[in-house]
């Protein structure tokens, strides 16, 4: 193992250490409130939609300013002031549950505070990497933060199916609230100085914005990829969104079936970190960022074919391999953002692309609540996966179809 990888860098391992048990939180919460909805408070299908809105809401109501106030602050003390947050928040769920006042309103509202705090943790965390571990190492890092996150998908509905089973789906939600108290403990740890954040000289909020809208959109190559992972997340919302109630409904399977039949995703995802280094090495990371999901992504189409008997083996392969270049994709195309962004607009750009690709999200889970009501669950399914095929062609109309790599001035 060469010197210089990660593997020796202290203070990464401490931000993989917490992202690793941060992650596995979010993905075992992922599962049980769904499932606490679903199946304790008898949620219909719009008002699934609706929790689902609820969870990713932030990103469209304050992504924006979000990157403006990153930029103006240190990034590391915010990641920890948003982890004591989403443990607070999350941490009502099953207290009021034990005190018998739980309603699908606070499920809502807590979902949408977390979302907030959500927010303020990723734009922070994407513009911190940069400043640790130097951009030569960006490619690395990422790989193994993806691949905490696609270890946590395997370990996470799982482990939240089977709390479910065994102790109900409020009390699973509290291993969410501590993996967020841990992933606070691991970051505090972190002693590698943080630059002071570049003076804003006292430009309005709104110019700000308008900087890191205009780097985004008016660049080539950013603009697709942008554009692409978010009509992306828009057909992957309004899929998810009734995934659960096809699962446990038509499906009839219990907490722990689901849990274990979401593991799929997660294998996908461990296998796409382990060998996003070598795939970009081998296909040049531009060319990934279109070519693995043209490959991979059709297979969600096997999901709305399953029916309960063996075909359920469907649904666990083509997760798997959709997850697999989902992650692979995504290593590739964080990697060439940071890349070639300057780091006075790092946190400006991440949440430009986090309010575009994340503000599709609340607007798929309110379609697919409405379509899962008016064409029920497996319809519902069907629109989602074939709303890929737009991302997939905006990509492969892009100027990335005629690039190998990062282009060597790109951030000059």
């Amino acid at each position: 193992m060469r010197r210089d990888s990660l593997w020796f860098h202290r203070d990464f391992r401490l931000l993989w250490a917490g992202d690793t048990v941060s992650q596995a939180g979010t993905f075992v919460g992922q599962t049980v409130v769904p499932l606490l909805a679903a199946t304790v408070l008898a949620a219909t299908p719009f008002q699934m939609g609706l929790l689902t809105a609820a969870e990713n809401a932030a990103f469209l109501l304050i992504g924006l300013p979000a990157g403006v106030w990153v930029d103006r602050m240190r990034r590391r003390p915010l990641m920890l002031r948003a982890d004591l947050t989403r443990a607070a928040l999350l941490c009502t769920v099953p207290i009021a549950w034990w005190t018998g006042v739980l309603t699908l309103t606070q499920l809502i509202v807590v979902a949408l505070l977390v979302s907030v705090a959500t927010v303020f943790f990723d734009v922070s965390y994407q513009s911190y990497l940069p400043s640790l571990v130097g951009r030569e190492h960006l490619l690395e890092g990422n790989a193994k933060l993806q691949a905490s996150q696609s270890v946590a998908q395997v370990v996470g509905p799982g482990a939240g199916g089977g709390l479910t089973q065994l102790a109900g789906a409020a009390n699973a939600v509290f291993a969410t609230g501590l993996g967020y108290l841990a992933s606070a403990l691991f970051l505090w740890r972190i002693r590698t100085p943080e630059p002071e954040p570049e003076p804003h000289n006292g430009l309005p909020l709104r110019r700000q914005i308008a900087e890191g809208l205009g780097f985004v959109f008016r660049n080539p190559t950013l603009r697709p990829i942008t554009l692409c992972t978010a009509t992306a997340n828009l057909g992957n919302t309004v899929f998810q969104s009734m995934m659960i109630l096809f699962f446990t409904r038509d499906l009839g399977l219990s907490p722990a079936a689901v849990g274990a039949l979401m593991t799929a995703f997660g294998v996908g995802g461990v296998l796409g970190a382990l060998s996003a280094g070598w795939v970009t090495r081998r296909l040049g990371q531009a060319r990934s960022i279109w070519l693995v999901p043209l490959l991979t992504w059709p297979f969600q189409l096997l999901t709305p074919l399953a029916g309960p008997d063996w075909r359920i083996a469907l649904i666990a392969f083509g997760m798997t391999v959709e997850s697999f270049g989902v992650i692979v994709y995504n290593v590739a195309q964080v990697s060439y953002r940071q890349a070639v962004c300057p780091d006075r607009l790092l946190g400006r750009m991440n949440a430009t692309v986090r309010f575009v690709v994340w503000g599709t999200m609340p607007i798929g889970g309110l379609v697919g609540g409405g379509l899962g009501a008016w064409l029920g669950v497996r319809g519902t399914l069907w629109i989602g996966c074939a709303a890929l095929v737009i991302p997939m062609a905006l990509l492969l109309f892009s100027p990335l179809r005629r690039m190998r790599d990062v282009p060597k001035n790109a951030y000059a």
